[in-house]
């Protein structure tokens, strides 16, 4: 990718800071840098000391700069970075300068367009950098990292490879007579087919742990009425989020929060209680805490006696066991959300649900909801080859190729504009 246009960024947090890191990125910027350390000559990679000062002469600020010449850098252009202290002003100053140097402010991801252009990330690097950006725990931070590394990279490429090896096999069965081909190819070929599939299949069966991992596991407490689950819900938390009254019906609204248990991100959510009711406002709220559990990834059902029946994949607990005398239901936990009995109980319960949804999916390769759609549609795509193609290897061929190509868009081999700029604009500015 060869713009021409000089650009820049602040890539550190905005506001008063110590430190501010100014990017610049462009074509032959020797000039500029040299003009910047105010040098004849620099080193690339070598950090320089300098008062630097604006077109009038005039002091901007006491700051470190650092040149990275083509292609060696992130965006695989020349790119300068300036550690200016982190008042406003002098950013601002800054940006004025590089404004009389014809470089213009970045768009939104504008640093990582330019480096996948460049041929210095693919699309599942850039979806990786996302991830981490917007990481909040630790479990986050290691899976961002295996994309961004390019783990993810070299499983999408191992996929597209074998698809590419198949038709190559079925373009051979084509043009070749029966004699000159290795014995039963035909076989192996669709025996290989099917073996993809089968990967294919297993790694979107992760979407749902992957999803949760990046965007939070869901947690939904459920009930009916008064029966203490904002109770259980400040109590998990540690503070008095949600609203607690002996009054039936006091929670209205769905109660949310993030909180973080064992480096996961958790969504914790308050619901209102289950009954039936005229109150138009309760039923609203009866409504939404039914889309909650839809979108759940566990459940805690809420009770103050033993229930008759228990549902699967929920946790069930019974609360207010200090004034309970029969504890003997071994398919409950009993809690008080008054002394804080249980409470270890639940929570260990909480993260051995956790790790059986999500432990898994981190072995998997990591997927977001725009490569679960094209891995969906290579999935397609295969499966038609082995059903559809009835001996005919052209069309057996042609679905192995489009289901390589849905592949490539993931990784940004083969792709459109409108791809590459939605997954772009995700990203801050400097990145």
């Amino acid at each position: 990718m060869n713009n021409n246009e000089t650009i820049f960024a602040l890539s550190s947090a905005h506001g008063k800071s110590g430190v501010a890191v100014i990017r610049i990125s462009g074509d032959n910027l020797s000039e500029l840098f040299e003009r910047i350390i105010n040098k004849k000559e620099h080193t690339p990679r070598h950090a320089y000391y300098t008062n630097f000062r604006d077109e009038n002469g005039d002091l901007i600020d006491q700051c470190v700069a650092v040149y990275f010449n083509a292609p060696h850098s992130f965006t695989g252009e020349d790119m300068i970075e300036i550690y200016t202290h982190g008042a406003m002003a002098v950013i601002n100053k800054t940006f004025e300068f590089l404004c009389t140097k014809n470089a213009r402010i970045a768009e939104k991801g504008e640093f990582s367009k330019r480096a996948f252009y460049n041929n210095k990330m693919d699309l599942t690097d850039v979806d990786g950098l996302i991830a981490l950006l917007d990481a909040q725990t630790d479990k986050q931070r290691q899976s961002a990292l295996r994309s961004l590394s390019g783990e993810d990279s070299k499983i999408y490429q191992d996929y597209r490879n074998q698809m590419i090896e198949i038709s190559a096999y079925a373009a051979a069965i084509l043009d070749y007579d029966e004699d000159d081909l290795p014995k039963d190819i035909d076989k192996k070929v669709l025996s290989k087919t099917e073996n993809l599939l089968q990967e294919l299949q297993k790694s979107i069966s992760g979407f749902r742990g992957t999803r949760a991992l990046r965007n939070g596991f869901n947690i939904v407490l459920v009930g009916e009425t008064n029966v203490g689950k904002s109770s259980i819900f400040n109590k998990i938390i540690g503070s008095n989020r949600a609203i607690v009254s002996d009054i039936a019906g006091t929670t209205r609204d769905v109660v949310s929060t993030q909180i973080d248990i064992d480096g996961y991100l958790v969504n914790l959510s308050d619901t209102a209680g289950i009954r039936e009711t005229n109150d138009v406002i309760e039923q609203i709220g009866i409504e939404k805490t039914n889309s909650e559990i839809e979108n759940a990834d566990l459940i805690i059902h809420v009770y103050n006696e033993n229930p008759e029946k228990l549902l699967p994949d929920e946790i069930s607990v019974i609360n207010k066991s200090d004034l309970l005398k029969d504890k003997t239901n071994k398919d409950v936990i009993y809690i008080s959300a008054k002394t804080g009995d249980g409470f270890d109980i639940l929570l260990n319960k909480i993260k051995e649900k956790m790790h059986e949804s999500m432990d898994n999916s981190e072995s998997r390769v990591a997927i977001n909801e725009r490569s679960y759609e094209l891995l969906n549609e290579s999935i397609t795509e295969l499966n038609n080859a082995i059903t559809k193609y009835d001996g005919n290897y052209d069309i057996f061929a042609e679905h192995v190729r489009r289901a390589g190509d849905a592949i490539g868009k993931i990784l940004g081999v083969i792709t459109t504009k409108e791809i590459a700029d939605a997954t772009f604009s995700r990203l801050c500015l400097g990145k």
